[in-house]
C-alpha cells in the first residue's frame, strides 16, 4: 500500500468509527468537501500535512493519533 492510499483508508476508517460522512468531516474541519474527496478518491496524489492536521483538528485528535494505525506500519517504498 502506498502512503496516499493509507491516508485515504484512514480517513474512511475514522469517518466510519465516528459515524460521520465525508461532507460532515469537511464541515467540522473547515476543509472543502472537494479536497477531502480528492484525497479519498485519489485525485490528490500528495495530501499535505496542513490539510491532514485540519482534518485531525476537526476530529479532535492529534497527528500522532491519526498515524498510529497499522495502515502506516508497512508502507511501500515511495522513492525508486
Amino acid at each position: 500500500m502506498k502512503t496516499r492510499e493509507a491516508v485515504a483508508e484512514r480517513i474512511h476508517e475514522l469517518c466510519k468509527e465516528r459515524k460521520i460522512t465525508v461532507n460532515g468531516l469537511a464541515g467540522i474541519s473547515a476543509v472543502p468537501p472537494s479536497t477531502v474527496k480528492n484525497i479519498i478518491y485519489g485525485a490528490s496524489k500528495n495530501p499535505g500535512v496542513v490539510t491532514i492536521k485540519m482534518l485531525c483538528d476537526g476530529l479532535e485528535m492529534t497527528l500522532d493519533e491519526f498515524f498510529d494505525s497499522d495502515l502506516f506500519k508497512n508502507l511501500e517504498q515511495e522513492i525508486e
